[in-house]
């Protein structure tokens, strides 16, 4: 998987290109940017075509279907999930049965029209490579249904389009709150890269901007309850049995308190992955830190497929910002820093912070410049230019 996930460095560079250039524009619509990346980037490689502004219709339709996975698969969300004979009730008696019904009729009602239009497209002699058309041209030999398929292509969105979105949120909560870190990445990117955007290749040589996300993974981890596992054995865990088949949460947010492995858990220090002092730190720091097999990405046979492309998103959309880019509290009318809450997230199966506000600024109108420049050459050449939603 590493070395397939580098054939989609090219979709990242120009999707992460686009993301800064909106970035720096618009600021205040940092969400929807960072949604458009991740949702652009999906689109791009799983049905070849690409987005453009960010309120494409199916673009909106698939985010929803998103939203509403991560709050059904909430822990709780519904009373079946504490008391379990109540899935034993009727439909008719059962809301969460109904409500089950239509949401996967949404789900794979638009599925399927994505697949379809990937079909038409190939027909038509349009189609560019993409998941979807893989899928179609080898089906027969998959033997696997249109529905299956559909579900196969369309869950890229569920597993990764709000997982990196929510941390690159996080990101923005952490470097304006803690400010202080955008100066060592500065210097490091500045010596790695000067006056030129960070490519893909320079990631070996910025341990401090790998030290920062995987920092934000931590210190606010997306999926904070875990996802959950079914036992295939008996087990023991401190002290108390667990029969096969038991369903098990790997708490994410208490793995990452753990005093021992991580001193000062509370505290949003990348350093812990940087210097010897702590248990983290492993080198060399080419390779190290490293977001590969890191618990964010979930455990064994549930771990998280994406886990190779995430880890390249996450790291070009950290260089880029923080070679570009300023972060700092916003003011209020009399000047004094308006107080940003360092956990007032949205509650759910994956979690991000509730908006907030803050300054972001260009290091330099040189900068500004050359990202504007970055993109529009990007666009400019976008194989995928002529097939717009």
């Amino acid at each position: 998987m590493p070395a397939a996930a580098t054939s989609y460095e090219p979709s990242q560079s120009l999707e992460s290109k686009r993301m800064l250039y909106n970035l720096l524009k618009t600021p205040e619509k940092y969400e929807k940017i960072f949604e458009q990346y991740s949702g652009g980037l999906i689109f791009r490689v799983g049905y070849g075509r690409p987005i453009i502004t960010g309120d494409e219709s199916q673009l909106r339709r698939i985010l929803e279907v998103n939203h509403n996975l991560e709050r059904i698969a909430s822990p709780g969300a519904y009373l079946v999930d504490t008391i379990p004979i109540l899935n034993y009730l009727p439909e008719a008696l059962a809301p969460f049965k109904r409500e089950g019904r239509r949401l996967h009729a949404q789900e794979l009602g638009l599925f399927r029209e994505l697949l379809d239009d990937t079909r038409a497209a190939m027909k038509a002699g349009t189609a560019p490579p993409s998941f979807a058309q893989t899928f179609i041209s080898e089906q027969e030999k998959s033997q696997l249904s249109d529905d299956e398929g559909a579900y196969a292509v369309g869950t890229l969105f569920e597993a990764g389009s709000g997982t990196t979105a929510a941390a690159m949120m996080s990101f923005c909560l952490a470097m304006t709150l803690h400010p202080e870190w955008q100066k060592p990445m500065w210097e490091e990117l500045d010596r790695v890269c000067g006056d030129r955007m960070p490519e893909f290749a320079d990631i070996p040589e910025l341990p401090t901007v790998r030290a920062v996300i995987k920092e934000v993974l931590r210190w606010r981890p997306v999926t904070a309850g875990g996802v959950p596992h079914q036992l295939i054995q008996d087990d023991v865990y401190d002290g108390v049995f667990l029969r096969a088949g038991t369903i098990v949460h790997a708490n994410q947010w208490a793995i990452h308190r753990e005093e021992a492995l991580y001193p000062d858990p509370e505290r949003f220090n990348p350093n812990r992955w940087l210097s010897p002092d702590y248990p983290t730190y492993r080198e060399p720091l080419t390779k190290f830190p490293s977001l590969q097999n890191f618990s964010s990405f979930g455990f064994g046979r549930r771990i998280c497929p994406g886990m190779n492309i995430a880890e390249r998103s996450l790291y070009i959309l950290t260089a880029r910002i923080a070679w570009a880019c300023e972060f700092s509290k916003s003011r209020g009318p009399g000047g004094e820093e308006i107080e940003v809450p360092s956990y007032d997230y949205i509650s759910g199966f994956n979690t991000q912070p509730k908006p907030f506000p803050f300054e972001l600024r260009p290091r330099s109108e040189q900068r500004r410049t050359l990202v504007k420049h970055a993109w529009k050459e990007a666009e400019a050449t976008d194989p995928l230019r002529v097939h717009n939603i």
